[in-house]
């Protein structure tokens, strides 16, 4: 038996948005193959364990539903590479700001 997470731990959540057949009729054919998944993160209601249905509530303050698929999950979005053309615009800013005396 899986370990039961505790009420009030970050976790991640899936639930099943639509079935294939559910999708509208105008979404691209190979994306209208699969199933529309949601995956949200939040803090756990109730015990539960990793596979089990589980309750969250978001920072939002949504609660929601779904399949406990991780606990304390990291945060893995990125922002792409950094884009030489706005390396220097930091600087650019703050010396505006110091000729119009708004910042020192």
């Amino acid at each position: 038996m899986a370990e039961r997470i505790a009420p009030g731990t970050l976790v991640e959540i899936q639930h099943c948005v639509l079935q294939p057949e559910e999708r509208a009729p105008q979404v691209p054919g190979d994306t209208r193959q699969v199933p529309l998944e949601m995956r949200v993160k939040g803090t756990l209601l109730a015990p539960a364990a990793p596979g089990d249905e589980a309750g969250v509530l978001t920072p939002a303050g949504r609660r929601l539903r779904g399949t406990l698929t991780a606990v304390n999950p990291a945060y893995t979005h990125g922002f792409g590479e950094p884009l030489p053309e706005l390396s220097a615009i930091g600087g650019e800013v703050r010396a505006m700001l110091r000729e119009r005396g708004l910042i020192k």
